[in-house]
C-alpha cells in the first residue's frame, strides 16, 4: 500500500476504532490517544504483510487500550468521589455500523464494564457489543478460542446481573428532561417526585476539583432537595442545552463558551431511575471542541 492508500484505509475504520476505545477506555480523550497511536503503528508497520488491515487495526487497539485500562486502575482507586467516564455526544462517536449500539454508550453500562478485568473487559465488547468471531477475539488477546468463551460467558453474567436496558423512545425521553430541568430550574420538588422513580440515584464528579457531592443521593426525596438545591448555583446567563449524553437524554451546561457540566438522565418504564452529572473539567474540555 502507498502511505495515501494506508491513510485511507485508516479512515475508513476510524470510527469503529474509535467506538471500540472509548468504550474500553470510558474516556474519549484517552480514546483519541489510542487511535492515533494505531495510526502511528500503522503507518510505520514497514514491510509487513497485513491479511486484514481491519483486524489489524482492530487488535493494535484492543492491545493498547488493555495496557491503558492496567495503568488507569490505580488512578481511578484513589480518585475523589464517584468516578464517572468521560461524557461523549452520539455524533462524536460515529455512526460505526449496526453493531455500535447506543445501549453500549451509556453511563450506567460503562461504569458496570470498570467492575470487569481489562482482558475480560475486551473480549465482552468485542464478541456481544461489536459481533467479532471467538476465532478472530482468540487472536487479538493472543488466547485460545476456549478461553475467550469463558472470559465472555464470566463478563456477561457480571454485568447481565445488574445492566439495566432503558426507555429508548427518544420523544418521550426528551419531554421527561424537559420537565425535569423545569422542575429544577424553579424550585418544584414535587414536580420532580412526579416524574424521579422510589430509588432513584444521583451521582455527581467534580473529581476533587470543582463542588460535588462526594457520595451518591439515593432515594425520591433527598435527591429531589438536592437537585433543587444544586440549580441555585447555575448562574442565570449559563446556556442550558439539550444533548443526547451517551446515548440518555441530557443536558450541557455552558458559561462563557465553556461546558461546566454534562448532565445525562437514565430513564425506566417512563421516571427517571438515575441521574449522572459530571462536572469535572478535565472531562469536559473535549465537549468545546
Amino acid at each position: 500500500m502507498s502511505e495515501l492508500d494506508d491513510a485511507e484505509e485508516f479512515v475508513a475504520q476510524r470510527a469503529r476504532l474509535k467506538a471500540i476505545a472509548y468504550r474500553m477506555l470510558a474516556s474519549d480523550s484517552d480514546a483519541e490517544d489510542v487511535v492515533q497511536e494505531a495510526y502511528i503503528r500503522w503507518r510505520d508497520r514497514g514491510d509487513r504483510e497485513v491479511e486484514s488491515s481491519a483486524s489489524y487495526l482492530a487488535t493494535v487497539v484492543v492491545r493498547l487500550c488493555i495496557d491503558e485500562l492496567r495503568s488507569a486502575r490505580a488512578r481511578r482507586e484513589s480518585y475523589v468521589g464517584p468516578w464517572l467516564p468521560e461524557p461523549v455526544l452520539v455524533e462524536e462517536v460515529g455512526p460505526a455500523d449496526a453493531a455500535v449500539l447506543a445501549d453500549s454508550l451509556s453511563q450506567a453500562f460503562l461504569v458496570l464494564l470498570e467492575e470487569l478485568a481489562p482482558v475480560e473487559r475486551a473480549a465482552f465488547l468485542l464478541h456481544d457489543v461489536f459481533d467479532y468471531p471467538y476465532g478472530e477475539i482468540a487472536t487479538m488477546l493472543d488466547r485460545e478460542v476456549p478461553s475467550c468463551r469463558q472470559l465472555v460467558s464470566r463478563a456477561r453474567h457480571r454485568v447481565g446481573e445488574r445492566r439495566r436496558r432503558f426507555d429508548a423512545d427518544e420523544h418521550a425521553g426528551r419531554e421527561l428532561a424537559e420537565r425535569f430541568l423545569s422542575a429544577c430550574s424553579t424550585g418544584d420538588i414535587e414536580g420532580l417526585l412526579d416524574i424521579v422513580a422510589e430509588d432513584v440515584v444521583v451521582w455527581t464528579d467534580g473529581g476533587g476539583k470543582v463542588k460535588a457531592a462526594l457520595n451518591p443521593i439515593y432515594g425520591a426525596s433527598k435527591s429531589a432537595r438536592f437537585l433543587v438545591a444544586i440549580a441555585h448555583d447555575v448562574p442565570a446567563t449559563a446556556e442550558i442545552r439539550p444533548e443526547t449524553v451517551n446515548g440518555q437524554p441530557g443536558f450541557l451546561f455552558v458559561e462563557d463558551g465553556v461546558v461546566t457540566v454534562a448532565m445525562s438522565l437514565e430513564i425506566l418504564d417512563g421516571r427517571i431511575v438515575g441521574v449522572r452529572a459530571i462536572t469535572n473539567p478535565d472531562k469536559l474540555v473535549h465537549l468545546a471542541r
